[in-house]
């Protein structure tokens, strides 16, 4: 059940236009991710993954992120019927450590080959996380980690009332 679906306005995205099964595409716009002062990610090839109701998800090779600021966690992985099982990474930083900040799915399904071992990350749990120069806001409800900014429109599952949806 779509609520207050918003209308997207020209040059918007609505995240109910998004597909289900997810759609993986490449995004060349410049991705950017901050934490405990420590640039971690600078890249112009990531992928997103679009969703119905979610804000893109985006990953990025480990080419371009300081993997030496990650750990991989210990026996936390989780199952997307879409792409398969995902394990988490930790960033482990002088100044501050954020747990469980990023997730990968090292054999992913087909259709997500492309994925392989890049890392997507939660906004909520960095400092900072930029699309092509804009900060973005973080999914509520720290399950999905979607990226919101000012050209995608909701409503957007994850809040409080929008499991069902």
């Amino acid at each position: 059940m779509k609520k207050n679906k918003i209308k997207p306005l020209a040059g918007q995205e609505s995240v109910w236009d998004y597909p289900r099964p997810p759609r993986l595409e490449p995004f060349s716009k410049n991705i950017r991710i901050i934490h405990a002062g420590i640039t971690l990610v600078n890249t112009n090839q990531a992928y997103r993954v679009l969703e119905t109701s979610h804000p893109p998800v985006y990953y990025i090779p480990p080419s371009d992120i300081d993997m030496e600021q990650l750990v991989q966690q210990d026996g936390r992985q989780s199952f997307c019927e879409f792409k398969g099982r995902a394990q988490y990474w930790n960033i482990i930083t002088p100044k501050h450590s954020s747990p469980m900040a990023a997730w990968s799915y090292p054999n992913p399904n087909k259709a997500f080959l492309p994925i392989a071992g890049y890392l997507a990350f939660y906004p909520s749990r960095v400092e900072a996380c930029y699309v092509h120069d804009e900060m973005v806001q973080a999914q509520e409800g720290d399950f999905y980690g979607g990226w919101i900014t000012s050209n995608i429109v909701g409503p957007f599952k994850g809040g409080p009332g929008t499991w069902g949806w």
